[in-house]
């Protein structure tokens, strides 16, 4: 309560040009920027796919990644005996979303994957 007291004094007897506004920014510095479509925005990504367990199904979904020249970073599949069907793992580097979403749209429509597929973009901190 004292604190705010004396912030309440310190505002009285500053010179209001001086003075933090209440945004904590001048209004005339502020400047549209333009926004990117979602489509064009670049990202890493997960995707985590289930697909039946046969022979040649990663070598589809390779293939349609390739297409849209995504790259895949790394993958992981572990298969359980008893399940008709096995999670597929990928980590790609940085792709469009429109080219992903047309990918996955693509890879969803096979008849082998039995669930729509989960992606999440992957932000890292070292990209400038």
């Amino acid at each position: 309560v004292v604190a705010d007291l004396v912030d309440v004094a310190r505002t009285m007897t500053a010179d209001p040009s001086n003075r933090v506004p209440h945004l904590a920014f001048q209004p005339d510095a502020m400047s549209a920027l333009p926004l990117l479509p979602m489509a064009e925005v670049e990202s890493a990504y997960y995707l985590r796919i289930h697909a039946h367990n046969r022979a040649g199904v990663l070598a589809q979904v390779a293939t349609m990644l390739a297409e849209y020249e995504i790259s895949i970073e790394a993958l992981v599949q572990k298969e359980t005996p008893e399940a008709d069907s096995v999670p597929i793992v990928l980590l790609l580097h940085r792709c469009r979303e429109g080219d992903l979403e047309q990918a996955i749209a693509r890879m969803e429509a096979l008849p082998v994957v039995v669930q729509p597929i989960l992606r999440l973009r992957v932000e890292s901190l070292a990209e400038g």
